[in-house]
């Protein structure tokens, strides 16, 4: 089956780089799949997961990203992160402990308060880190 190169970096420099069959990933307009030879676009990315399809793989590999951009190319596709970590790296603890955070915070401030917002944001991304570790995408 033909694959496509993909990359991920980000600001602390490429967390993966691997010829896959597939990515699935969700823009902030929607989701996403790319083939090999898929039409070149950019879009931007919300917090989520990307997941890389590989033939000699059943599961696919997991990546948590915390928004950033997607190129893609015929036959390249590069994500530029501003955080992503791979399933196997993410630290579990650190990411309770985070959501934890996150979570007294929005109950300690109001709707409107511009810290509701960050709280809001970094609980997503604590929630989206613990899915990937566990394989929950």
């Amino acid at each position: 089956m033909k694959t496509i190169k993909v990359s991920v970096v980000t600001p602390d420099g490429p967390v993966y780089e691997s010829d896959v069959e597939m990515v699935s990933t969700k823009a902030q307009s929607g989701e996403l799949g790319i083939l090999p030879g898929h039409i070149p676009m950019v879009a931007p990315l919300a917090i989520g997961v990307v997941r890389l399809k590989k033939s000699e793989s059943k599961q696919p590999d997991l990546i948590a990203v915390s928004g950033g951009f997607l190129e893609v190319r015929p036959e390249q596709v590069t994500i530029l992160a501003q955080s992503a970590e791979k399933a196997e790296d993410i630290d579990v603890e650190r990411a309770l402990r985070a959501k934890e955070r996150a979570e007294q915070r929005m109950k300690e401030q109001k709707v409107e308060d511009i810290d509701f917002r960050r709280a809001e944001l970094a609980l997503q991304r604590a929630v989206n880190r613990l899915a990937v570790s566990q394989g929950k995408m």
